[in-house]
């Protein structure tokens, strides 16, 4: 899948990115994220592929998306599914803050769990600690097999967690056991994808984030080895029987495998602002430059990818 369409998805997430940082610093999230859904689906119904969105951000805060079920590209070609946020962190994008990201995964038919937009427990770990953490476990004990793992002290690790009100008891038991926590105001996505990538500084994500979110992350993690262990947390009856609809289960413990089951699987990334793992859209006189990421589980690489994008070819010198 990465030489068929791998490329022309990558530009799918670069040109949503494109679009919400020309929107970016003035306040208004929404419009930021109509500009990144408007560009990525454009670009996304110019390919040569079927694709179908079994996952799309949005409907939980009503804001513009690319919506489940929604069908693009040019209708011959192979069959994909595929999972997208064309603007993750919107907060980050309106205000030029860090972080800000275009993303989707991809896969072959029925590679995607069909989740909805509602939110999931959820326990992010890398390559070295697969197998040796459950969602269920005390966080102490999840830490501590996590520093062994990696051959380090519970106080050398870095615990990622969304800041919202419903984290802050987990937060105060990861700094009981010794652990460091790097709060995130949005975008626990990316963070995600970083356990599973040496050098990043992030060592576990934990903490209730938003389920599409954990569904793409799980693709990440699919290309280049890492855990998820997820548990959807409904908030409501509706939430309940929609998630049942779509043939999820309250009480089940989701891993990597069940939430991106495809052999051929495809995520990518371009940054917005800048953050970590991705530099933002820079902006030069006649074009731009922007940092994007792509994985697959056909090559299980990681993929870092400088673009510099020319919007006039007549006064463009490519310089570094």
């Amino acid at each position: 899948m990465e030489n068929v369409v791998g490329l022309s998805l990558l530009h799918a997430t670069e040109a949503g990115a494109l679009a919400a940082a020309r929107a970016a610093g003035f306040g208004d999230k929404h419009r930021a994220d109509q500009e990144a859904v408007l560009a990525m689906r454009e670009h996304l119904n110019s390919i040569e592929f079927r694709g179908l969105v079994v996952i799309g951000e949005g409907e939980r805060d009503k804001a513009p998306m690319l919506y489940i079920g929604e069908k693009l590209g040019t209708g011959s070609g192979v069959e994909i599914d595929i999972a997208v946020d064309p603007l993750e962190n919107t907060n980050a994008t309106a205000s030029l803050g860090s972080r800000a990201i275009s993303v989707l995964a991809a896969s072959e038919k029925g590679g995607l769990f069909h989740a909805p937009d509602m939110y999931m427990e959820k326990l992010i770990v890398g390559p070295e600690s697969m197998g040796k953490v459950s969602l269920d476990a005390p966080v102490k004990e999840n830490l501590k097999a996590v520093a062994q793992a990696l051959n380090r002290e519970i106080r050398d690790l870095v615990v990622v967690v969304l800041e919202r009100e419903r984290n802050e008891r987990q937060v105060l038991e990861i700094r009981k056991a010794g652990a460091r926590v790097k709060l995130v105001a949005d975008g626990d996505l990316l963070p995600g994808v970083a356990v599973a990538i040496r050098g990043t500084g992030v060592h576990v994500v934990m903490g209730i984030g938003a389920a599409p979110e954990g569904v793409i992350t799980a693709a990440g993690l699919r290309c280049i080895g890492g855990e998820i262990q997820a548990r959807f947390w409904p908030k409501s009856d509706n939430e309940v029987a929609r998630l049942k609809k779509m043939g999820g289960k309250i009480d089940k413990i989701y891993n990597q495998d069940e939430l991106a089951s495809g052999r051929k699987i495809l995520f990518c990334a371009t940054g917005v602002t800048g953050g970590d793992l991705l530099e933002g859209v820079r902006f030069f006189g006649g074009g731009a430059r922007t940092n994007s990421m792509l994985l697959s589980t056909e090559t299980e690489k990681v993929r870092f990818i400088d673009t510099i994008h020319t919007f006039d070819k007549r006064v463009i010198k490519y310089t570094l």
